[in-house]
């Protein structure tokens, strides 16, 4: 297994942050890169600064905008078991071996059993750790938390049996993370296809005759249309027929066919379309006919789906309620569905019309920070790209705010609006890890160090003058003048109402 801290401290410390620039910024430009970001640091201020916010935000918005890492962590992700295993290799050896163990006497059966856990816990934290050292280091600041946004939208959990383990750190990658600035249908059609989701929302067990309702409902109710999308039960059914045989084989079998239907067969990966338990019979889905005509049925109605206005309606409301506020206004969502239609959903044109809007700039500084947000936000600043080399404090601490990785239970996600992440507890929480961080003791840059030679970082710094103390109220000001030592001072900083809102 790697050992990710020491590995992760070497390579990161050899990564200097750019120079913040000289040209003065507003404190409307430092709330706005805050909106767009992960949160300020010396490397985007300074980019910001040298581009302006024009040509910054059309490099953000590019779906082909450089995410390359540090050149040592992206080795270091390169390294991870996620990226060096194919997720075929790692479900078929799982399978296998759960399969052996099963057959072992009771004693020896739980031993094995536990290491096999500890293995397959290892693709979930290392898709954390991968998850937020691409949010804290990547000069791709949009993309990252689209990527984050865009699975929790198709949300899955690895509470969904053992195997999810291993598919959910696959399903960020490689059916979230590469369309996340693209079209929406490109989008819909690789979670449609990927293992995670066919598993997680039960249609892997959807055939004919055997019908399955779950993926159907989730598709229109928390995909797509939403709850008031306009459909019906019985489209939720004929949708379910439609989806039938849409399923999941990790094997290089191909089952036997009827050969009347076998030139319908797909299989790619894990994922495989068996027309043998397709229902191949004519359907009527939100009044169109659709033809029996195996996974051709699927892609017509994805087409249908992402280009009625129920979607775009639904989707526009969603960015905005994330980027812009908990009840956005009818004419920015008006504004940003009128443009998903007529680009296709092109997501880049929809976020592009909601940056560029009155909506948003009057909103900057006044959305409340999500968990994961604040926490990542809040080690940007304080570290600004020196290393943190361990990761597992800001997991435990997304545990402890009730927004831990990858866990939600249920299909609809997170919530995004204050009263999800605002209670008195919630605050009382993140005073604690503002204390964690402001006070250096949190083992940060690395889990085998030794906490008495750990000091409190200095956030009264260049970075915090330019970016942080111009937008700071009176009353903030005069609580920091009270601090009696540095650490007290930096977590009051990192837990004030400036540092807790975007």
């Amino acid at each position: 297994m790697i050992n990710l801290s020491k590995i992760v401290y070497m390579a990161i410390v050899c990564y200097l942050p750019l120079n913040i620039a000289a040209a003065p910024l507003t404190g409307e430009d430092v709330k706005w890169l805050n909106r767009v970001t992960y949160g300020v640091d010396s490397a985007s201020l300074g980019a910001y600064a040298a581009e302006g916010r024009a040509a910054y935000l059309n490099r953000q918005l590019q779906n082909t905008v450089d995410d390359r890492l540090p050149a040592r962590v992206m080795e270091i992700v390169a390294q991870m078991r996620i990226s060096v295993e194919p997720v075929k290799t790692s479900v078929i050896t799982f399978q296998e071996e759960n399969k052996r163990i099963s057959k072992l006497p009771i004693e020896q059966h739980q031993q094995e059993k536990k290491i096999l856990n500890q293995g397959l816990n290892q693709y979930l934290t290392e898709s954390m750790q991968r998850l937020l050292l691409r949010a804290m280091y990547s000069p791709a600041q949009l993309k990252e938390q689209l990527t984050w946004f865009w699975f929790n939208h198709f949300n899955v959990t690895k509470e969904k049996g053992p195997g999810a383990k291993i598919l959910i750190p696959d399903f960020e990658e490689h059916a979230i993370r590469p369309y996340v600035l693209g079209k929406f249908r490109d989008l819909v059609m690789a979670t449609l296809r990927h293992p995670a989701m066919l598993v997680y929302l039960d249609n892997a067990q959807n055939a004919a005759k055997k019908i399955n309702e779950n993926y159907a409902r989730e598709l229109m109710e928390l995909h797509t249309l939403g709850v008031d999308g306009g459909y019906a039960q019985k489209d939720v059914q004929e949708l379910s027929r439609i989806l039938t045989g849409v399923g999941v084989n990790w094997s290089d079998k191909q089952p036997k066919l009827n050969k009347k239907y076998a030139s319908y067969y797909r299989h790619e990966g894990g994922f495989e379309f068996n027309p043998n338990r397709h229902d191949f019979g004519d359907k009527v889905f939100l009044g169109k006919k659709i033809a029996g005509d195996g996974f051709a049925e699927v892609e017509q109605v994805v087409d249908m789906l992402v280009r009625h206005p129920s979607t775009a309606r639904f989707i526009s409301t969603k960015l905005a309620t994330y980027f812009v506020a908990d009840v956005p206004p009818a004419d920015l969502v008006a504004d940003m569905s009128k443009t998903f239609l007529a680009t296709e959903g092109d997501i880049s044109a929809t976020l592009r019309v909601m940056f560029g809007s009155k909506a948003f700039t009057d909103s900057l500084g006044r959305k409340a920070k999500d968990p994961l947000h604040y926490v990542v936000s809040a080690l940007r600043f304080a570290y600004d790209g020196q290393a943190v080399a361990n990761m597992q404090p800001a997991i435990h601490w997304l545990n402890e705010l009730g927004e831990p990785l990858y866990a939600h239970p249920t299909p609809d996600g997170y919530g995004m609006t204050e009263k999800d992440w605002l209670s008195p507890q919630q605050l009382t929480q993140r005073f604690e890890i503002a204390k964690n961080i402001g006070g250096g003791k949190a083992k940060l840059i690395g889990s085998d160090v030794d906490p008495k030679t750990l000091t409190a970082p200095v956030l009264a710094n260049p970075l915090y003058t330019q970016s942080i103390e111009p937008g700071l109220s009176e009353q903030t000001k005069s609580a920091l003048k009270k601090t009696v030592s540095r650490s007290e001072w930096n977590t009051f900083l990192l837990s004030s109402p400036e540092f807790i809102y975007r």
